[in-house]
């Protein structure tokens, strides 16, 4: 399967990144960035350490800085730190592995390039995939298709982290996560509703770091300052793992219950970033949906098949 990887990192970013790198199964063609966990300096430089961290030979493309709705978002330091990887000590960047390309680019000569064999795994705020979209609309249906960690349908009562009614990809640019579900290309959402049945254990990430080599260690050490917001938050021992579960479903679409429909996103207001859908088993229909073509949103997940493979891989 060929992968274009689009990502703010950031942690679960780090982690997500380290899973890819280590199945054969996913042929990584490029790493997008765009701003969210920090600045977009900052997740570019982070996204060409990582890929020089995990062995990675696929370009890193710088993408987008701002978001399409004009609303800046302070970047979330206490979550991910202000350096985006947890406030550990990174190596000196190398640039030789970053596109001559802007990410928007990148996504349109990528998806070009192999027509109808292209999925795009975005972890991040869907602004660069709004972007290509704007500039090239064909690469909707020449791309096979978009996973996508984010959004919230109220499964579990998992409505929003960023506000009652938002996930945090979305909300950070809820205009450009309506253009990318209004778009001709095929759409699975890994939401809020299973990310929070996937928790990376303490001891887990112990296990990776003994198992995983470096790599595994660093993981573990870039995850204590998120292990603490977990702690305080949700009073749990360990992190989230939500941008690997995007990883896991384009290899095992079997282990998630769905349901299909078209999405809306609210774009602005106290609702701003709400994922609605309307789903095909309800009859009628209203304007705002008619017309978008039918998602896919995971609403159950088989956890510990999940997680029983992210700990295989990452701790070879």
């Amino acid at each position: 399967m060929k992968v274009i990887f689009d990502t703010d990192p950031g942690i679960d970013d780090a982690m997500a990144l380290l899973y890819i790198s280590k199945l054969p199964q996913l042929e990584l063609l490029g790493i997008t960035t765009v701003v969210g966990n920090a600045d977009i300096a900052t997740t570019t430089s982070n996204a060409l350490v990582l890929r020089e961290m995990f062995g990675i030979s696929a370009p890193v493309a710088r993408g987008a800085g701002e978001t399409l709705d004009g609303v800046y978002k302070e970047e979330p330091a206490a979550i991910h730190g202000v350096n985006g990887l947890g406030d550990v000590e990174l190596p000196e960047v190398d640039e030789s592995g970053l596109a001559p390309v802007s990410a928007t680019q990148f996504i349109i000569d990528t998806v070009r390039k192999y027509p109808g064999e292209v999925t795009i795994i975005a972890v991040g705020r869907m602004t660069n995939l709004a972007l290509a979209l704007r500039q090239d609309p064909e690469v909707a249906k020449l791309t096979k298709q978009v996973i996508i960690m984010g959004g919230a349908f109220g499964y579990k009562g998992r409505s929003g982290n960023m506000t009652p009614l938002a996930e945090a990809n979305i909300c950070g640019d809820p205009v450009a996560a309506d253009e990318m579900f209004a778009a001709e290309w095929p759409v699975h959402v890994i939401g809020l509703d299973v990310t929070h049945d996937i928790i990376v254990t303490d001891k887990m990430l112990d296990v990776v770091a003994e198992k995983g080599g470096d790599n595994g260690k660093f993981i573990r050490d870039v995850s204590q300052l998120y292990a603490g917001f977990y702690k305080a938050v949700m009073d749990i021992d360990g992190v989230v793992g939500h941008d690997m579960v995007a990883v896991t479903y384009a290899l095992f679409p079997e282990w998630f219950e769905t349901r299909t429909g078209p999405i809306v996103v609210i774009r602005d207001g106290l609702a701003a970033g709400q994922t609605a859908q309307w789903p095909d088993s309800r009859k009628g229909g209203h304007p705002a949906w008619t017309g978008r073509r039918s998602n896919t949103i995971c609403t159950e997940i088989q956890a510990d098949k999940v997680l029983q493979h992210f700990m295989d891989t990452v701790g070879r």
